[in-house]
């Protein structure tokens, strides 16, 4: 079994292609695609923990997201094991998922999953997050003396396909090489 991390497919969301500069031109395709590279890497016993914003529907009628409920693009993953923490779009979507966070000890580490990171938890070693799309992959948070390090795990940071921890230490190894570049001070 192997575990895998995601966020932010906005599934549905047309708008989200110009927001955020998805190589997308249509609905269709971004949402086929996105599954499809799901579908590729992740086996029907993996775990994956999805960290908000599966699809967007909006009560608008401004052309943001359609009617479809999230069942119907569940029914097309192959992965039968998928934890959901609430992103900020979760709610208009009919996903009704009650986690806004979890702890978890993995790779050594003690482990925030949670989809904003300004809820980012400073008493864990690392924070895994999303909704802020592609701003930045990985983000220093300081409160006073203590820090957290977020690393971002949104579709746009990982070329539209979910991530293994090894893939997230790789990168966070070469961020902390790096000095750091990204950090915000409370």
């Amino acid at each position: 079994m192997q575990i895998y991390w995601t966020s932010d497919w906005h599934l549905n969301h047309f708008n989200i292609i110009k927001y955020t500069g998805r190589p997308f031109h249509t609905l269709d395709e971004m949402n086929s695609i996105i599954i499809k590279n799901f579908n590729e890497r992740v086996k029907e016993d993996d775990l994956v923990f999805f960290l908000g914003d599966f699809i967007f529907r909006s009560g608008s009628k401004r052309g943001e997201g359609e009617k479809d409920k999230p069942d119907y693009f569940l029914k097309q993953l192959k992965c039968q094991h998928i934890i959901f923490i609430g992103g900020n779009h979760d709610k208009n979507n009919s996903l009704k998922t009650p986690i806004q966070n979890i702890g978890i000890r993995y790779g050594g580490k003690r482990i925030n999953l949670v989809h904003n990171p300004e809820f980012c938890n400073i008493n864990y070693d690392i924070n895994i997050c999303g909704h802020v799309h592609d701003k930045w992959r990985i983000k220093r948070y300081h409160k006073g003396e203590q820090f957290t390090d977020c690393i971002n795990v949104a579709v746009e940071q990982w070329n539209y396909k979910p991530i293994t921890w090894m893939e997230i230490w790789q990168e966070y190894s070469r961020w902390l090489k790096q000095g750091c570049q990204n950090e915000t001070k409370n």
